[in-house]
């Protein structure tokens, strides 16, 4: 299969004559797609059936019903079609056809062949790097000379992360349906070699293939380019919505969590978080440490963002003598010293002062910088002072080497232009103090190497179950190098007697051979006698 012949085509056929394949075309058109563009259908389309095209084409749009779907996924596999985005529903996504929509999978991948397939219930793909929109709707992203990848498990949540107006330079956007033949890692894989695309954002509902998934991971790593993760199925609900249309089992989401950390990926709980975190690392990478020095010209911004870190791990460390003699030079002594800085108003429209300070604040153990600037409503060119905060950060940034971030303390002070020249400087830029701190927080946990890089043990399928009591599971534990408490199985009072007095007081007595102990008051803790 090959991955990269779909995903930068240079021949497209759209099959099928309902509105969503001719907002395909639209779409083609208006990105300005330069490859071979051919609409399939016997009335409206250039050519009447796929077969009569000159050649298998590169990337195939099939907005055409289940069952046609399968019917013309042959004919391209063997016309040697490049790969093919299947747009129709009710395969084995569709619980309540569940044995009906396995077998017409089955179907689907055995036409398929070696040619490879996305989704089926997927809306397809953005290469925003080529200018190719195999995509059925309307979307909001620019072409990009470099950006981050987006590999999500629901259309919509896709069609809504290209609307984002806060700066993200998005260079793919694929949709993965319910992953019949190709899985995220796949896709991630294909992507990791591209040295346009400088992070990966997935947005998940389950994970198909853990072995898949290690093996992308660890190519990340190995590649240099961070992976971000959003998972739903925390609630039942969402694990629920997950398998009504994605055919994925949303596992829970503690075991999420564990297996995202062991692997070095940064997980965040919120879409706008999600956006941040990639900005950060799109502009910056990992971060050194979670330790940031955070500069304003308002005490009340910096009590804000003080009390915003307290629900997460990023720290503000006190000032130390290098930091505190620079700061006092280039301030006076009117200004009271402390991080987070207000620094007052006394240097405001001053490059050459604000370099100073923010320069001086800025030392080696240092994760991140942040100056605090909300961007005011005006006539362009009626914000050249704050523009100058963003020189002078600029500046910081090349003299000290620490890196370097713009934080508006709202979504709305930080307009999508501004995000995209700050980014431009080679500085950050951040909304929101909240989803700030997260990305910051999240940039600097991917610093630290993956937790153990043995692979994760999956789950056995196992025959009939044998359950085992307490005392039972604990000697097999212990057989493991688990420390447990010393402990001896008895059958009568006077046996458990004499075997307390062996181990020593205070002991406690346990019940065996029953589930929930504690409900059936077969628990005793804390016995001396």
């Amino acid at each position: 299969m090959s991955l990269d012949r779909l995903l930068r085509p240079k021949s497209i056929a759209v099959v099928g004559g309902g509105a969503w394949c001719g907002n395909v075309l639209r779409e083609c058109r208006k990105i300005g797609y330069q490859g071979e563009l051919w609409h399939v259908h016997p009335s409206k389309g250039d050519v009447a059936t796929v077969t009569d095209l000159p050649d298998g084409p590169d990337a195939v749009f099939l907005g055409v019903n289940k069952s046609a779907t399968i019917e013309v996924l042959q004919d391209l596999s063997n016309m040697k079609a490049g790969g093919a985005v299947c747009f129709a529903s009710g395969f084995a996504e569709a619980a309540q056809e569940a044995r009906d929509g396995i077998a017409l999978q089955e179907d689907l991948l055995r036409a398929a062949g070696d040619m490879t397939v996305l989704g089926p219930n997927c809306y397809g793909f953005l290469n925003l790097l080529e200018g190719v929109a195999l995509w059925p709707d309307v979307h909001g992203a620019p072409l990009v000379d470099t950006g981050v990848a987006l590999l999500v498990q629901s259309s919509n949540v896709a069609l809504n992360l290209t609307m984002q107006q806060r700066g993200l330079p998005i260079a793919v956007v694929v949709t993965l349906g319910n992953q019949a033949q190709t899985g995220v890692a796949d896709i991630g894989q294909a992507l990791l070699g591209d040295p346009r695309v400088t992070a990966i954002g997935l947005y998940l509902e389950g994970i198909g293939d853990p072995r898949a998934f290690e093996a992308l991971a660890r190519a990340a790593q190995d590649a240099g380019k961070p992976i971000v993760v959003l998972k739903t199925g925390a609630s039942h609900q969402a694990r629920a919505a997950a398998v009504s249309h994605t055919a994925s089992l949303a596992g829970e989401d503690a075991g999420a969590r564990a297996l995202f950390q062991r692997l070095g990926i940064g997980q965040v709980n919120s879409l706008p978080a999600f956006i941040e975190t990639l900005k950060l690392l799109h502009v910056h990478g990992p971060l050194a440490s979670n330790r940031v020095a955070s500069l304003s010209c308002s005490g009340g911004e910096a009590g804000l963002i003080a009390d915003t870190a307290l629900a997460s791990a990023v720290t503000f460390p006190p000032l130390d003598k290098v930091q505190i003699a620079g700061l006092r030079a280039a301030l006076g002594p009117a200004v009271a010293l402390a991080n987070p800085l207000d620094y007052h108003t006394y240097i405001w429209g001053d490059r050459e002062a604000l370099t100073r300070c923010f320069s001086a604040m800025m030392i080696a153990e240092l994760g991140i910088g942040c100056i605090l600037l909300d961007f005011p409503r005006v006539e362009p060119g009626g914000d050249a002072d704050w523009d100058m905060v963003v020189d002078a950060a600029a500046a910081t940034q090349a003299a000290t080497g620490i890196p370097m971030a713009i934080v508006s303390s709202l979504p709305d002070t930080m307009p999508e232009k501004k995000s995209q020249q700050i980014i431009a400087r080679g500085l950050a830029p951040l909304s929101g103090f909240s989803e700030a701190l997260q990305a910051i927080e999240t940039a600097a946990r991917m610093n630290t190497p993956p937790m153990d890089p043995a692979p994760v043990q999956l789950a056995l399928r196992l025959g009939a179950a044998n359950t085992i009591d307490e005392a039972q599971a604990k000697r097999k534990l212990s057989e493991f190098g688990l420390h447990v408490p010393n402990g001896k199985a008895v059958s009568s009072p006077h046996d458990a007697a004499l075997a307390a007095t062996a181990l020593g007081f205070p002991v406690a007595v346990k019940g065996l051979g029953v589930a929930h102990k504690s409900d059936s008051h077969l628990v005793s803790l804390g016995l001396t006698s």
